[in-house]
């Protein structure tokens, strides 16, 4: 990096800055989180417990924007100011340092970025996902188990949870599907564009001939629904199955018939569980899938945007990002436009690149 690239990088990132200001307005923001610890201090605050729940949520998540931008700031302004000087003084020593850090100085704009983008109304929940292979037996099934695996691992990554609510393994190997919470701060508002087919291609370790093969591999993000959001379901629009669960989460329960499916007819949808020994408790997470994903529909429906993934036909020309192990090795995403080389790190759950990278394309 030289002065004209360094300066050009300031420039960039201060018109960004400044732009986020424009967005956030720190000082609106100030002026609400003062609103905020006045209502806090009424003695009836918490008397309407919702409310003051939600209260403390949206201070929690004002205090993080203005600190994360105010920081972001601070640090650029005193980047602005030290190039300045090193250059009067022509000090190589301090412009090395400079160009060092301009990386992290990048990324810290970007992440003041991402926080906006991730202030939708459900971005701070957690995220249920459902992974279904598409045709192709056990190739595509090995496939499904591998995304499966690697959402699990950007979880782990991030100190978030997970929990399972339906699991079938696949005949000879892989999944025939799988259903599952994975619980964290803004868990949704991060994996919420990854909704869509995910197609592999690679050498199938499932052909003695060693031939390359096509799969795909369909996913669905929902938000966990908070219990005070209310989505009616009308009891004649449902039908529900009741079966012996089996398969990981289940073996140690299939002497009764304590799964359950859910099949909504207006939609289409059916959700199921099998993660509890409780045919009552596997119900309820099943109902809570079935709301989430109901809730996710009507909000895309409201934007003019539905696309009921549900219904998308898992096959060519319908796929959201490609992953290519053979004959090269590389991970494209359809949305930001943008490639990946590091396939064996992404599909070990870093993946974080890949999800801001949708993020800012998105915005």
């Amino acid at each position: 990096m030289d002065n004209y690239t360094y300066s050009e990088l300031l420039k960039s990132l201060q018109n960004k800055c400044d732009n986020i200001a424009l967005i956030i307005k720190p000082e609106k923001i100030k002026q609400e989180l003062e609103r905020i610890e006045k209502e806090q201090e009424d003695p009836n605050f918490w008397q309407d417990v919702l409310k003051a729940r939600d209260t403390n949520k949206e201070k929690v998540r004002l205090n993080r924007l203005l600190e994360t931008y105010q920081k972001t700031k601070n640090a650029l302004d005193e980047s602005i100011e030290l190039f300045e000087l090193a250059q009067n003084d022509n000090d190589e020593v301090t412009l090395s340092l400079l160009y060092e850090e301009a990386p992290v100085l990048e990324h810290s704009v970007q992440k003041v970025e991402i926080e906006i983008m991730l202030s939708g109304e459900n971005d701070a929940s957690n995220a249920i996902i459902t992974i279904q292979p598409g045709a192709g037996g056990t190739e595509s099934q090995d496939w499904a188990s591998i995304l499966y695996r690697m959402y699990l691992r950007w979880a782990e990554r991030r100190g978030f949870k997970s929990e399972i609510l339906d699991y079938q393994d696949g005949e000879e190997a892989g999944i025939k599907g799988v259903a599952f919470i994975i619980k964290g701060e803004n868990a949704y508002g991060y994996l919420k564009n990854e909704s869509g087919v995910h197609r592999l291609v690679r050498i199938s370790p499932f052909d003695a001939n060693a031939k390359r093969h096509t799969s795909f591999a369909s996913v669905q993000i929902s938000p966990e629904l908070d219990d005070d959001i209310d989505i009616e379901i009308d009891e004649k629009d449902v039908r529900y199955d009741y079966y012996r669960a089996s398969g990981a989460g289940g073996q140690h329960v299939n002497k009764t018939e304590s799964a359950v499916r859910i099949t909504h007819f207006p939609t289409g949808i059916v959700v199921q569980c099998q993660n509890d020994r409780s045919q009552h408790k596997n119900k309820a997470s099943a109902l809570k899938m079935l709301k989430s994903k109901l809730y996710e529909l009507e909000l895309e429906k409201q934007q003019s945007s539905a696309k009921n993934e549900e219904k998308s036909e898992i096959g060519w020309g319908h796929q959201i990002r490609s992953y290519v192990l053979a004959p090269y090795q590389q991970v494209k995403d359809a949305r930001s436009n943008t490639a990946y080389s590091n396939v064996e790190a992404i599909l070990d759950g870093d993946i974080d690149a890949i999800l801001e990278g949708v993020l800012i394309a998105k915005a």
